[in-house]
C-alpha cells in the first residue's frame, strides 16, 4: 500500500495516556458517580463492586433466616419447614439447606415449590465454596465456581447457625445461578494498557526453522489495503482482522455490527466490492482518527514483508476502543493504543516479536 505523502507509518506522535485524558475530563464528570468507584473500572473493579452490591443484598435476609433454624436444629422435617416458609425472602436464590459443622447436610435441598430428595446427609465438604475461609462475621459470599448438577457458572452464600449459647451449629447455605443473578455493576473498559501474550511454544521452539512465502494477499498487499483503508475510512467497517497468511479480512460494519463478513482474496483483488457497502461519515465518536488510518495499515504492512522469519501473521483494528492487535510469526500477540504502535520504529518491532 502505498504511504500518505508527507507522512510515514511509524513516525513519532503524541501519546495519551489513560491518566492525562482523565485529568482533562471537566469537573463534574471526573468525580465517580459512587465514592473510590474506578472511573474507568477494570474487570477485576467491576467484580468486586458486583459481589459487594450482593452480599448487601444477601446477609440481612440469610442472617434472619439462620437465626430460625436454630429452634429447629436436629430436626430434618422442622429445618426443611423453616427453609420452606423463608425461601421468599431470600432473593433470587435456586437452593436452600443447612450442614452441620462436618459439612454434612442435616436437611433436604429445599426450593420455591418444595423438596428436592436425594440430598439430606449429603456431604458437601468438598465442595469449592466449603473450602473457603468464614470471615469472622459469619457470612461468607463465595467465588463463582461451575456447579456439579447443572454445570453452569454459580456462587453460594454462607450463614452461620449460633446457638442462643454462642456454639457453633453449622452453616445456613443458598445456591444461586449466575444467569437469574441482577448485574448491578458497569460493564467494564477493555484496558488502553499495553497487552503482550505469549503463544504457543510449540511454534515459537520452531521459529527460526520457518520461513514466510508470499501469500496471494502479499502479492497484491497494496490494491488489498487500499480497498480496506475505503471500507473503515468511508464506508462503515469499525473493526477489521486482516489474516495476511490466509489472505482473508473479517470486516463488521457500523449497519450490521452482530454479524462478520469475510473478505477473501478474491475479493480484495476487486475494487468494486467497496459499492457494497454505502457510503457512512466517519463516526465522531472513534477514538482512532480518519487520518491515521492509512497510517497504521501502512505500518502492518511494513511488518509483514521486513522480515521472511518475524513477521506479522493476523492484525486487527477497531476504531472506537482505539485499539489494535498484532500476531507474529513466533505466536506472540500484542494490544495496544494506535498511537503508541504508530510511535513505535521498525527497528523496535524486530527486536520485540522475536
Amino acid at each position: 500500500m502505498a504511504e500518505t505523502p508527507g507522512t510515514e507509518p511509524f513516525a513519532s506522535v503524541a501519546i495519551e495516556s489513560p491518566d492525562s485524558q482523565k485529568s482533562q475530563l471537566p469537573a463534574h464528570v471526573a468525580k465517580p458517580l459512587i465514592p473510590d468507584e474506578p472511573l474507568n473500572p477494570t474487570w477485576q473493579d467491576s467484580i468486586f463492586r458486583q459481589r459487594e452490591e450482593l452480599a448487601g443484598m444477601l446477609r440481612e435476609p440469610l442472617t434472619l433466616l439462620a437465626g430460625k433454624c436454630v429452634p429447629a436444629w436436629g430436626d430434618r422435617e422442622q429445618l426443611n419447614a423453616v427453609l420452606l416458609h423463608g425461601f421468599s425472602g431470600i432473593p433470587y436464590c435456586c437452593y436452600l439447606y443447612v450442614v452441620d459443622t462436618r459439612c454434612v447436610q442435616a436437611s433436604d435441598n429445599v426450593i420455591a415449590t418444595g423438596l428436592i430428595p436425594g440430598y439430606y446427609q449429603r456431604n458437601r465438604v468438598e465442595h469449592p465454596y466449603m473450602k473457603e475461609a468464614m470471615p469472622v462475621w459469619g457470612f461468607l459470599l463465595s467465588d463463582a465456581y461451575i456447579s456439579m448438577a447443572a454445570h453452569r457458572p454459580s456462587l453460594t452464600a454462607l450463614q452461620v447457625v449460633v446457638s442462643d449459647a454462642g456454639t457453633l451449629l453449622g452453616y445456613l447455605g443458598a445456591d444461586f445461578d449466575l444467569r437469574r443473578l441482577p448485574v448491578t455493576s458497569a460493564l467494564y473498559r477493555e484496558p488502553a494498557k499495553w497487552r503482550q501474550m505469549k503463544g504457543d511454544p510449540a511454534i515459537r521452539g520452531t521459529l527460526f526453522q520457518q520461513t514466510r512465502t508470499d501469500s496471494p494477499m502479499d502479492r497484491n498487499i497494496e490494491s488489498a489495503l487500499s480497498i480496506l483503508e475505503e471500507l473503515l475510512t468511508e464506508r462503515g467497517v469499525f473493526q477489521c482482522q486482516i489474516h495476511f497468511s490466509s489472505s482473508q479480512v473479517t470486516i463488521w460494519t457500523i449497519d450490521d455490527p452482530l454479524r462478520y463478513r469475510i473478505l477473501d482474496q478474491e475479493v480484495l483483488r476487486d475494487p468494486d466490492i467497496c459499492l457494497l457497502y454505502p457510503s457512512r461519515p466517519y463516526p465522531l465518536d472513534a477514538v482512532i482518527p480518519r487520518t491515521q488510518i492509512t497510517r497504521i495499515l501502512d505500518g502492518m504492512q511494513v511488518l509483514r514483508l521486513l522480515d521472511t522469519t518475524i513477521y506479522l501473521r493476523t492484525a486487527s483494528i477497531n476504531i472506537f476502543n482505539g485499539m489494535i492487535s498484532l500476531t507474529f510469526s513466533c505466536d506472540g500477540s500484542h494490544y495496544m493504543r494506535y498511537d503508541e504502535f504508530l510511535a513505535k520504529g521498525t527497528a523496535f518491532w524486530s527486536g520485540i516479536a522475536a
